[in-house]
């Protein structure tokens, strides 16, 4: 056992993070051997012990010792070990190059680990892309690949006129994306009010069967779209909404999908075709029914995450229903039907505005939250503009924490 005074020169001497590897082991070496226990020394010295996982936490037969190991590494380790690198997709065509650029501007703005974006979009937005993109200034951390609208050969024609031009590009993407071993994608109308790395940090949550998750379509079933009127399966109670949807791509490629089409289970790249020739006839989003159509007969393999996570006009336009943003704030903002564009849902149009004319290095509070709060509050007269503040909740929670990070040099 230490005494009480060596046990002290430890914890120091495994705190001071300015010192070598080289000096650090042969001081502790010393020390550790002086009070009798040097096998503590060898067991921590393998780094995979050390750093079993990103959250420095102990396997259960590691001594408790090991702590002060943890605390002298962990910051040499992150400065020569890169972070995970976080994988985004969209897919713009028409007239969605401003909002697409704003998403990512978004994403930018408070995500932590590197970003590597996927952007599929048709020929002629591609050189407009690349100017835009070329000229963030976060080279090192975001990085950007685009890749021309594909589908199937032999069925292109009738895969690109399914719902709006090119929305079913995300169904094909663990085919095209093969070394791409998690994705999230997002529709070109979302806005991420926090850091992307914690709608990925959904991944780990993910059990043995689950491959992609998604938020419901509706949290209130009499204002529900599938369980009022759709001509097909749908999964659980209202159904999902595609408009984010995270993926573990390697489990989607590998697993056999049960199916109402045959008794024998079907890879991804073999189910959507018969999918789409079944129920052609009967879905009205295109391939947001196609998911919730496979996610239907196998409902094991979808983690749901709340609404907060995808918050749509839905939520608000007709009294606020989901519960979760009541309570933390709107995490991410879906401003599908438009509502960025026109002057239905002034609420979301101000969120969208603020971000799009957001430069970066500007100060966020001044710059972004509060000329935001005070458009907010023109739109009281609204639905959604009476619960605002859900609007800015997060929002101003993600600019302290962005500002703390930085005040740690982080």
């Amino acid at each position: 056992m230490f005494s009480s005074l060596n046990y002290l020169s430890f914890v120091l001497l495994c705190s001071m993070r300015q010192r070598s590897y080289k000096t650090f082991w042969k001081e502790a070496d010393s020390l550790v051997k002086s009070v009798g226990v040097s096998h503590l020394c060898s067991r921590c010295q393998n780094l995979s012990v050390s750093f079993w996982n990103s959250y420095w936490m102990l396997p259960s037969d590691v001594c408790g010792m090991n702590c002060f190991w943890e605390a002298a590494f962990r910051y040499d380790y992150m400065k020569t070990h890169p972070s995970e690198k976080m994988h985004l997709a969209v897919v713009a065509c028409g007239e969605r190059l401003e909002e697409t650029v704003t998403m990512l501007r978004s994403a930018i703005i408070f995500s932590i680990k590197p970003l590597h974006f996927h952007i599929f979009a048709e020929d002629q937005l591609h050189e407009s892309f690349k100017d835009i993109l070329d000229e963030f200034p976060y080279e090192g951390r975001v990085n950007y690949t685009l890749y021309p609208i594909t589908f199937p050969s032999e069925s292109a024609a009738e895969w690109k006129k399914l719902f709006k031009p090119c929305a079913s590009q995300r169904l094909f993407l663990p085919l095209i994306l093969k070394n791409v071993d998690s994705l999230l994608y997002v529709d070109t109308d979302i806005l991420f009010l926090r850091p992307v790395d914690d709608i990925w940090s959904f991944l780990r949550k993910f059990n043995s069967t689950q491959i992609a998750a998604m938020a419901p379509e509706h949290e209130e079933p009499r204002i529900g779209w599938y369980n009022r009127f759709a001509r097909h399966p749908y999964y659980g109670v209202t159904g999902i909404n595609s408009g984010v949807m995270l993926m573990n791509m390697t489990r989607i490629r590998r697993k056999y999908f049960k199916n109402d089409m045959t008794p024998v289970r079907l890879q991804w790249g073999e189910i959507l075709m018969p999918l789409l020739k079944k129920y052609k006839l009967n879905i009205t989003w295109g391939d947001q029914d196609l998911l919730n159509i496979m996610f239907f007969h196998n409902p094991e393999s979808l983690y749901v995450f709340p609404c907060q996570w995808n918050y749509r006009p839905d939520h608000c336009i007709y009294g606020s229903n989901c519960k979760a943003a009541e309570e933390e704030g709107i995490f991410i903002l879906h401003g599908n039907r438009g509502v960025y564009h026109d002057d239905k849902q002034p609420t979301f149009r101000a969120v969208y505005e603020a971000i799009k004319n957001y430069s970066f290095g500007d100060d966020l509070v001044h710059s972004l939250l509060q000329p935001l709060e005070q458009e907010l509050q023109k739109t009281t007269h609204t639905y959604c503009g009476r619960v605002y503040k859900v609007f800015i909740k997060q929002l101003t929670q993600s600019i302290r924490d962005l500002y703390a990070r930085r005040s740690k040099g982080r």
